[in-house]
């Protein structure tokens, strides 16, 4: 059975939320990007793959190097389905905030 990877679970992981933000301001090979972690390079490549199976991150061979580029456009999906979520609890809280004014009025 192969495991369907996506975004959610690609961001799940703090090193992969790391090595994203990472790629987020400039590309970087799977060198430069292994010596910001206590891991091995192996498991580091492994953390890529998922993030290039999930679209969030391109590898491009250059040369010897293989240069990883982030992706951020992917990351919609996880923001467009956080909004829904930001708007319910922005309608509950306005409803709160107008409750709380009428308790205040009638005690004045």
């Amino acid at each position: 059975m192969i495991a369907r990877r996506d975004v959610y679970q690609a961001i799940a992981d703090p090193t992969r939320r790391s090595i994203i933000g990472m790629l987020a301001d400039n590309p970087q090979n799977v060198n430069a990007i292994a010596e910001n972690f206590e891991m091995t390079r192996q498991a580091i490549s492994l953390h890529i793959k998922i993030l290039t199976d999930c679209g969030l991150v391109t590898v491009k061979k250059t040369g010897r190097e293989h240069v990883c580029e982030a992706r951020l456009e992917k990351l919609s999906e996880v923001s467009g389905w956080i909004d829904q979520y930001r708007q319910h609890w922005e309608s509950k809280l306005d409803n709160l905030e107008t409750y709380l004014e009428k308790l205040k009025n009638k005690k004045i």
